[in-house]
């Protein structure tokens, strides 16, 4: 009975070491415990099998309970038997599904909670169970878990960066196209690197640079494969131009002679070429002198062509004269008879044998009474310009313009030196030329004068002109007559240019617009690059400190190009060390707001010649009172420049000694101070004039007069000889025999 009443400990162990079914459990008499050894095997992802199972071999409350306390296990053996037959069934269910994992099995849906056919997912295929941990075979040969798949992977990952972080990127060669002239900034982009790597080069060359710097080619080259780089040279748009320029055609025929005009200013060239067409052009000239370059075609009584162009003789026009020299086949030279050989006709004869072309000598006024047509052939003879009476090859002519003598033998003389030049043309190439002049017309907008000098230019033919392209609209000739097709050795104003061309640009025609857009824009970036040169590094240049002078700050506007050119040119020439002119804008057209606006800011004077301002500009030089002159000779805007240039000279100064007096002694006066009681030695003592205290030879004071006293009275003037009282501004410390001297500064007006 006690032992029924003592307590006795039923303990329930699972062990993996042995296994065993509940059924085939023992009991012993001494030890009151019950061993049950349980292997649980079912497939690793399936959570759901798992609970199941799990909650299954779970004992129950009562089943607890019947192992709770000593004697009261009655659980019935048909009933537990068939529970563990189940378990053992679902057991050897769950062992077949892990050792085959590929077979379908039956799992409950994660949210349905409904049975579904399918492959175990990848996440729950490593996953640890109490069916694995309880089977010896299964923890042998257990799966990864899903965190060690993701710690592997994350490290597979760390090792691969790694790996490619050690591997050495492979530099990217680049081919660099290479202009004649690039920036540095431009050659970095094309190098794919920084512009300060190539500056930091450049200094290593004792090169100072910056990014808007200019290289040449070689020099460009030359850094490109200093880093690595292929350099390519890019090739010129304009070569094919020069080529098809410099060509020579297959059709070649017979041309007009292009004639050049020269000679000095009012020698007569205008009235001869008018006397020629039976014109009256020098009526229209400002101050009786050609101040634009003409262009004019002429035919002679056999039906001959020649051209004509007329150039100014005024020594500002030294360009527009070069300009008809390098166009011309034969130079006409037109010396006065009253007037003989001028510095212009000397600079004539230059130019027409620096372009090495033939001259035809035109006497004019041989109709005045002071003419002496053999002067002139002698003083032409040493410039090698002999007659042919004087067994020279010079052909010449004696002419009037007025009287219209010896106008035929001029012509003849002409088209015999034409026909010893043979000259011909290809008549069916592209036309090309070269601009004589450019001007904008208010309605026409820019429009220029061509001359033809090979190939025929025709009406919508694309052209380039310097840094400007279009296309022909309009030709129109000397005589006012539009024309559709223009021939070699023709003058035409032309209507169509994108923008004004300047005079002595050439002239060709190209394929299309886009070869036209294409050779403009190289040449736009062509000159922008000229504009900035590489600097070599010195001490003078980086640390130099030049004074600049006065400047005369002038803003040109003139009617045509060649005007404004040639007013750029001759101020220009205009120096001095302590002043000098600076052309801030040269242009053509009339005065607009903008060049008011220019004015202002920079405080330049505008020049208008032969132009006028508009009326918003008129209104806006008022308001902001900037100077506008207007001139239409040009000898007349240079004498305006000089003076202006003059005024801003600083006078001379002079020092004028008027008078001086000697200190005899010194007194004090109440409410003055001291006064030195002087005699006057020369000239005259003014209180108007500046003074100088001067002592053993030594100048002690320099400044003014404060007083002058005759006789206990003030006093203006002391004449020499006389004796006076006198005080010095801001002095006072007199002594005997010290020398007064009075002096006045003149001023004196300096020119240029």
């Amino acid at each position: 009975m006690e032992e029924n009443k003592t307590k006795k400990k039923r303990t329930l162990t699972i062990s993996s070491k042995k296994p065993h079914n509940v059924s085939n459990y023992s009991q012993t008499s001494h030890k009151k415990s019950f061993v049950i050894e349980k292997k649980f095997s079912r497939k690793k992802n399936d959570r759901n099998f798992f609970n199941k199972n799990v909650s299954s071999s779970r004992p129950s409350p009562g089943f607890k309970s019947s192992f709770s306390k000593e004697g009261d296990f009655t659980r019935k053996k048909t009933s537990d038997n068939r529970n563990f037959e189940i378990r053992k069934k679902a057991e050897e269910r769950a062992k077949s599904r892990f050792k085959n994992p590929e077979k379908k099995t039956e799992s409950l849906h994660p949210k349905k909670g409904v049975f579904s056919k399918g492959k175990v997912s990848p996440k729950r295929e490593y996953k640890l169970t109490l069916s694995k941990a309880l089977d010896d075979e299964a923890m042998e040969g257990k799966g990864r878990s899903l965190a060690s798949i993701r710690r592997a992977r994350i490290k597979e990952k760390q090792n691969q960066n790694n790996e490619n972080d050690t591997i050495e990127t492979k530099k990217i060669v680049h081919e660099v196209n290479i202009p004649n002239k690039i920036t540095i900034k431009e050659l970095s982009n094309r190098m794919a690197m920084q512009a300060s790597e190539i500056i930091k080069h450049l200094m290593g060359m004792s090169v100072v640079a910056t990014i808007n710097h200019t290289l040449d080619a070689d020099t460009a080259e030359y850094l490109v494969k200093e880093f690595g780089n292929v350099p390519i040279r890019e090739k010129d748009p304009d070569l094919n131009i020069k080529k098809v320029k410099n060509q020579e055609g297959k059709n070649l025929k017979q041309r007009a002679p292009i004639v050049t005009v020269m000679g000095h200013v009012d020698h007569g060239k205008t009235s001869l070429l008018d006397s020629l067409r039976k014109t009256n052009v020098v009526a229209q000239e400002h101050g009786g002198i050609t101040q634009h370059i003409g262009a004019y075609k002429i035919k002679t009584e056999e039906g001959r062509d020649i051209t004509f162009i007329d150039t100014p003789g005024h020594a500002a026009f030294t360009e527009m004269r070069a300009r008809g020299s390098k166009v011309t086949d034969i130079v006409v030279l037109v010396v006065a008879a009253d007037d003989g050989v001028k510095p212009q006709t000397i600079e004539a004869i230059k130019h027409a044998k620096a372009a090495k072309v033939p001259i035809v000598v035109a006497i004019n006024k041989c109709d005045l009474p002071g003419a002496d047509p053999q002067k002139i052939k002698n003083e032409l003879l040493q410039y090698e310009l002999i007659a042919e009476e004087l067994s020279g090859d010079t052909l010449f002519a004696e002419v009037s313009a007025t009287t219209k003598k010896n106008l035929n033998k001029l012509k003849e003389n002409i088209i015999l030196q034409t026909d010893l030049l043979d000259l011909k043309a290809d008549y069916e190439s592209n036309a090309n030329g070269i601009i004589l002049e450019s001007r904008i017309d208010k309605g026409k907008g820019p429009v220029s004068t061509v001359l033809v000098t090979s190939g025929s230019l025709k009406k919508g033919d694309y052209f380039v002109c310097g840094k400007t392209w279009g296309k022909i609209r309009a030709m129109i000739n000397d005589q006012g007559l539009s024309l559709d097709l223009v021939t070699p050795s023709t003058p035409v104003e032309i209507l169509g240019m994108n923008e004004s061309a300047f005079a002595g640009d050439d002239f060709i025609v190209v394929e299309n617009e886009e070869k036209a857009k294409e050779i403009n824009e190289y040449r736009i970036e062509h000159s922008k690059s000229e504009k900035t040169p590489i600097i070599s590094a010195n001490k003078e240049s980086v640390f130099e400190k030049s004074s600049t002078p006065n400047e005369l700050s002038i803003i040109i506007k003139s009617d045509v190009h060649g005007s404004s050119e040639a007013l750029k040119n001759a101020i220009e020439k205009i120096k001095h060390e302590e002043v000098v002119p600076k052309i801030i804008l040269s242009n053509i057209g009339i005065i607009t707001e903008t060049d008011i606006t220019l004015a202002k800011a920079s405080n330049a004077v505008v020049i208008g010649f032969n132009v006028r301002p508009s009326k918003e500009a008129k209104k806006l030089a008022e308001t902001h009172k900037v100077n506008i002159k207007f001139f239409n000779i040009i000898y007349e805007v240079l004498d305006y420049i000089s003076n202006s240039l003059s005024g801003l000279l600083k006078p001379d100064i002079k020092e004028e000694v008027v008078g001086s007096a000697q200190v005899q002694a010194i007194f004090k006066v109440s409410k003055i101070g001291k006064v030195a009681g002087s005699k006057v030695l020369d000239g005259e003592i003014s209180n108007d004039l500046k003074a100088r205290l001067i002592r053993d030879g030594n100048v002690l004071y320099t400044g003014s007069i404060g007083s002058i006293f005759r006789e206990k009275n003030a006093a203006k003037k002391v004449a020499a000889g006389l004796e006076c009282g006198i005080t010095l501004k801001d002095f006072t410390d007199f002594k005997e025999k010290d020398v007064i001297e009075v002096y006045k500064v003149v001023e004196t007006e300096r020119r240029i």
